[in-house]
C-alpha cells in the first residue's frame, strides 16, 4: 500500500512518537462513557493505543487516502470509520445518542473550532484529550491574569476542568511543524453552570474583543439587571475576571440578545501550524 503523505491543505502533521500516543490514550479517564471518537486518525498511530481500551472506538477522517490504510489496519472498526468533515458532520447512530470521549491529534488550522464543536455538545462529551499547537493548548488551559487567557479559556472552562498534560517537540511529527505541540485533557464539570450559553458567549466576547479597555467601557453596550455586579469589576480588564465572575455577569444580562452569538461563532483566531 502506497505511503500516505501529509497534506498541507488539511493541516496534517502525522504523529510518529509512539510514547506520546500511548500517553495520550492513557490520559483518558474512561469514566461515564463507553464510546470514543478519534478525530483525524491519519495513519493510525494513536488509534492502535485507543483500540485496546474497554470502549467502542469510532474514527472520523477527512483524508480519503487514509481510509483504506485504516480499514486494513483495523478491520474490526468496519462501520465505525467515517470519511467526513467533523465540523459539517451529522453524527450517525448509535453515536448520536450516547456519551463519547473526543480524542485526537487535531489539525492546527481547525483545532479551536473543534473545541467549540465539543462545547456545543458538552452534554454528550464528558471528556476530551487533544493535541494542539502549544500556544493554543496553553490558551485553553490559561487562568485569569495570564496574557493568553481569553475567549477560548473562559468558554471552555465554564463547562470543563482543563489540564495541560505535556509538550511535544516538532520532531515527534512527520512532517515536523514549525511549532511545538501541547496536549490537554478536558473533563466535564461534575456540576454544570446554570447559564444561558448565548449570554455567556456574548459577555465574554464583548469583554475580550476590547481587552485593553476597562470592563466599564468594554461592556457599556450591554445591559445588566444587577448593575452592582458590573460596578464591582468596572475598573478591571477582561483577563482579570474569573470564569465564575463571567458566568455571574451572563446571568445578569437582560434578555433579547442577538441569536447569532452561539458559542461556535466569532471565536478567537487560531495560529497556523
Amino acid at each position: 500500500m502506497a505511503e500516505i503523505r501529509a497534506k498541507k491543505s488539511l493541516g496534517q502533521h502525522f504523529l510518529r512518537d509512539l510514547t506520546a500516543a500511548q500517553k495520550m490514550a492513557a490520559a483518558l479517564r474512561l469514566s461515564g462513557y463507553e464510546h470514543i471518537l478519534e478525530v483525524g486518525p491519519g495513519t493510525g498511530v494513536l488509534t492502535q493505543f485507543l483500540h485496546p481500551l474497554r470502549t467502542t472506538l469510532h474514527a472520523i477522517e477527512l483524508d480519503r487516502e487514509s481510509i483504506p490504510v485504516l480499514q486494513s489496519k483495523f478491520p474490526e472498526m468496519s462501520g465505525r470509520l467515517y470519511h467526513a468533515d467533523l465540523l459539517k458532520w451529522s453524527i450517525p447512530s448509535p453515536l448520536d445518542s450516547v456519551p463519547f470521549a473526543l480524542v485526537g491529534n487535531y489539525p492546527y488550522n481547525i483545532s479551536t473550532q473543534i473545541v467549540f464543536w465539543m462545547i456545543d455538545r458538552r452534554l454528550q462529551i464528558p471528556e476530551m484529550v487533544g493535541m494542539f499547537q502549544k500556544e493554543v493548548a496553553q490558551r485553553i488551559a490559561a487562568g485569569p491574569g495570564s496574557k493568553v487567557y481569553g475567549i477560548t479559556s473562559v468558554l471552555t472552562q465554564a463547562y470543563y476542568d482543563v489540564d495541560y498534560l505535556f509538550t511535544l517537540e516538532p520532531e515527534a511529527f512527520d512532517p515536523p511543524p514549525k511549532v511545538k505541540s501541547g496536549i490537554i485533557r478536558c473533563v466535564r464539570k461534575a456540576q454544570m453552570p446554570e447559564v444561558n450559553p448565548k449570554h455567556l458567549a456574548l459577555v465574554v466576547k464583548t469583554a475580550f474583543n476590547q481587552r485593553r479597555k476597562t470592563l466599564r467601557n468594554a461592556l457599556k453596550t450591554l445591559n445588566f439587571a444587577d448593575t452592582g455586579l458590573l460596578e464591582a469589576v468596572a475598573q478591571q480588564r477582561a483577563e482579570q475576571l474569573s470564569v465564575a465572575e463571567f458566568i455571574a455577569l451572563a446571568n445578569s444580562l437582560t434578555h433579547g440578545v442577538p441569536n447569532h452569538t452561539g458559542v461556535h461563532q466569532g471565536t478567537e483566531p487560531t495560529p497556523g501550524g
